[in-house]
């Protein structure tokens, strides 16, 4: 072998060991570019189970029925709560008041000629239905101008027992509108006096009196009122009645004009304005949701 061709083998040896370690260098280059670019995730299991704790005030039911998936029936609850920490719930005994009626005594100084006042007892329940008792006296001594005659009704007892109805339940029980019904019973004694008759024949005028006279009478009445707090636990209210007659004793001379607790016979409207003490019966602690 020559000088020449050892010199050539040579250089071909160079040249592929060469291109060896440049093809290496490259592969090196490539591997450490694409290292940052690998993402190693670890699987993780959900905790399906767990229930996350419901906002402050929020009904576990509520969240109970999201977990499930029933979601319709979550929204409907939900609602429903809204409403509930919107009217709240009274007890059965909200509270008992104690009322005087003075319109008709009022009225008596102002120039009436009968009067009737009362005593009541109302028991509120759920601040909405009030059963009520009225216990009271009337009197009465008028000369009617359109009559001949002076009635007298000596003092006498009545009683109404019935029932009111809060429109406004849902709010506070100090201002009140009000529906009720009563039935309504008196058993009384009057006079008539100065009866005056004409007397055609002697051209003069010929009295007489009916004294000691008995009746009863029994009614009904529908009304509708306001009561307001004025203040602490004294409270105010009024109350407009239509009341009719169902049954009242007649005598054989003679109709009663006033009946004690109803008015006038032939009247159909009646006033009560009275005041009122409240004893409450629940703090406000024991007021709840609906």
């Amino acid at each position: 072998m020559t000088r020449h061709d050892s010199h050539s083998s040579a250089n071909v040896l160079l040249a592929r060991m060469g291109w060896l370690l440049s093809l290496a260098l490259f592969v090196v280059i490539s591997a450490g570019a694409q290292e940052p670019d690998k993402r190693h995730v670890t699987p993780v299991k959900p905790e399906t189970n767990r229930v996350q704790p419901p906002p402050k005030g929020t009904d576990e039911k509520i969240i109970q029925q999201y977990v499930s998936g029933d979601s319709a029936a979550a929204i409907a609850e939900a609602r429903k709560d809204s409403l509930r920490r919107v009217y709240k719930r009274y007890p059965l005994i909200t509270d008992m008041s104690f009322g005087i009626n003075i319109v008709d005594p009022i009225f008596m100084a102002l120039g009436q000629t009968y009067a009737s006042t009362d005593v009541s007892a109302t028991l509120n329940m759920w601040n909405r239905l009030q059963p009520t008792v009225e216990l009271g006296i009337g009197w009465a001594k008028s000369s009617p101008d359109d009559m001949n005659f002076t009635y007298r009704a000596k003092p006498s007892p009545y009683f109404k027992v019935g029932v009111n109805y809060n429109l406004m339940f849902k709010n506070s029980p100090d201002y009140q509108a009000l529906i009720g019904l009563r039935l309504g019973y008196s058993t009384f004694r009057y006079d008539i006096n100065d009866i005056h008759y004409a007397n055609s024949y002697w051209q003069e005028g010929l009295f007489t009196d009916i004294n000691g006279e008995r009746s009863h009478a029994l009614w009904g009445e529908a009304g509708v009122g306001l009561k307001v707090r004025l203040w602490k636990s004294l409270s105010m209210g009024w109350m407009l009645r239509y009341h009719g007659i169902f049954n009242y004793g007649k005598n054989q001379h003679s109709r009663p004009w006033f009946i004690p607790g109803y008015g006038p016979r032939k009247s159909s409207l009646g006033l009560s304005l009275g005041f009122y003490y409240t004893i409450p019966w629940h703090s406000n602690n024991t007021v709840t949701p609906q």
